[in-house]
Formats: C-alpha cells, sequence, structure tokens
C-alpha cells in the first residue's frame, strides 16, 4: 500500500493521484457572461449537485497549479453571480474538450468550439443548444478554499430554470440513462462513458486549437462529419502546408486517389472520419484539403 502525506509531495503529483482516484466525475459545462457581456465557456469536472429544496448545484474552478492564476469563469461569477450549467453528452465531448483551450479572455468559446448559443430566461448567460439538460443558475456564495496553486473555489449555484431535451425522456418522462448518454472526467486524458466504458480525449493544455470557426466551410458544414469530428480537427495550432499536402497526394493509395479526382464530397468526408477514428489527425486533414 503506497501511503503519501499530502505536505510531503507536489500540488501537481497529489493533483494527480486525486483526478485518478475520485473518477469518474461528471462535468459542469459552464457558461458565463462578465460585467461588459462577453461570453465564457468552460468545463470543470469538480462538480455535482447537493441539494433538491432548494436546488443546488456546485462546481469549482480551481486556482491554476502551475502559475497560480484564476480562470475567467470564476472571473464571470464573482461579478455577475449567474452562471448555466450544462451537462455533457458523448456526441460533444471533444467540442467540450476543445473549449478548454485557455483562449484569451474575451474570446467566446461558443464560437471556437462550435457551440450554438440560445437565451436563457432567467438570467444572461446564454445556453448551450447541444447540451441535452442545462440548468439556470444564481450564484449565491463563492467560498475560496486556499490562495495557492491548485486551491478549489466553491461555486454554490441555486437553480432557477431547468431546460430537458425531450429526446432524452422515456415513456414516464424520466431522464433515459442510454439517452442522455453522458460522460464524466477520470485522471489524464481518460474519459467514462456512461453506457460504453472509457475512453481517451487529448487535452490541450498548451495548445491553441485554430477553432471550429477557422475551419474551411465545406468542413464546418458536412453532413457526412460529426461535432465530435469537427471538435478534433479545430485542435490542430496549424493546417497542414501545401508541401506536406501535396506529398500526401503524390504517395496515396489507389483508393485515397480515386476520391481525391472522382469521389464526392461526402465519400471524402466519409474516409477522413475513418481516419480520424484511427488517431490519424494529420492524415484526414491532408485528405480533406487535397480537393480544396
Amino acid at each position: 500500500m503506497l501511503s503519501i502525506d499530502p505536505k510531503e509531495v507536489s500540488v501537481g503529483v497529489l493533483h494527480g493521484y486525486l483526478l485518478g482516484a475520485v473518477s469518474p466525475r461528471p462535468i459542469c459545462f459552464a457558461s458565463t457572461v462578465d460585467s461588459e457581456g462577453n461570453v465564457n465557456l468552460s468545463p470543470y469536472s469538480f462538480f455535482n449537485v447537493f441539494s433538491a429544496n432548494p436546488p443546488v448545484l456546485i462546481f469549482s474552478p480551481a486556482r491554476r497549479v502551475r502559475d497560480n492564476t484564476t480562470k475567467h469563469t470564476l472571473e464571470n461569477v464573482l461579478e455577475t453571480k449567474e452562471v448555466v450549467v450544462n451537462i455533457v453528452s458523448y456526441a460533444m465531448v471533444q467540442q467540450m474538450s476543445l473549449s478548454s483551450t485557455e483562449y484569451a479572455k474575451g474570446v467566446n468559446e461558443f464560437t471556437k468550439a462550435g457551440f450554438t448559443e440560445i437565451p436563457s430566461s432567467f438570467v444572461k448567460p446564454p445556453r448551450v443548444k447541444e447540451a441535452p439538460v442545462q440548468f439556470e443558475c444564481k450564484v449565491t456564495e463563492v467560498i475560496g478554499l486556499g490562495s495557492e496553486g491548485g486551491a478549489g473555489n466553491l461555486v454554490l449555484c441555486e437553480v432557477v430554470k431547468v431546460h430537458i431535451d425531450e429526446a432524452i425522456l422515456d415513456a414516464e418522462q424520466k431522464i433515459d440513462p442510454f439517452k442522455i448518454d453522458t460522460v464524466a472526467r477520470m485522471g489524464g486524458n481518460w474519459y467514462s462513458r456512461a453506457k460504453d466504458g472509457i475512453f481517451e480525449v487529448e487535452k490541450p493544455l498548451r495548445t491553441l486549437g485554430i477553432g471550429v470557426d477557422r475551419l474551411p466551410m465545406a468542413i464546418r458544414l458536412s453532413k457526412t462529419l460529426t461535432g465530435n469530428d469537427l471538435g478534433i480537427l479545430a485542435n490542430v495550432e496549424t493546417l497542414p502546408s501545401e508541401t506536406e499536402i501535396a506529398t500526401f497526394v503524390s504517395q496515396a493509395s489507389e483508393p485515397y486517389q480515386y476520391l481525391i479526382t472522382s469521389g464526392d464530397e461526402n465519400e471524402l468526408h466519409t474516409e477522413a472520419q475513418t481516419l480520424l477514428s484511427n488517431g490519424k489527425l494529420h492524415e484526414a486533414w491532408c485528405l480533406l484539403l487535397s480537393k480544396e
């Protein structure tokens, strides 16, 4: 049995053990606005429901371990006392992950991650249309747990309106766990899909993905590529160069040559989707751009 005194290991090491052990953790996909109305969207896995009467959710945007800075979400809820907690389904997990990229203040993660803003009824922050459940909340209290890197900040959120996609309800109007298809965080890059086990999503910790808003329009409006596909494609810092694309085309096998020269857009996108599912992001991009 490995025994650890929290005071005798680094915060980073302790953080890793905590996240690996206390799992899977539900995800609070928090949309907020600052005092000037700038929108922010970011996921947090220190989150759960703690009361039904009154209905209270709590999530914790912790201070960054590496440099002790605070996150825009925390700054916004302190300013405006409002938040929408959106629930994350498997169909949106890659876009959700992309939104965790540390874009500069004022950058709207709805736009970068390709989500749709819809107005709330009682609070200023918008809801995520793609989320199966959305909780409009008033922030009643923020409890700081420390002043050093890694310290949490408990945001107590009283639910003032609940929005539920009827498509996830069963015949008795209860939430069907298979239809809602939620995901949860584990340690490292690992996630858990409630109905299908664990899977991996590389965290965009020190990269700035180009964002869904910078994808070529034919890709953004694809009838084949899913939101998860777009999230993976948008999590690159740069697109392949013309030289890289030309090299890919010259070395492509006969099936790819057909797709590049004669195949239609849907066929091309289907093959790119297969490459993405096999972790071949660069090849998928080269194939997609070979007909641009």
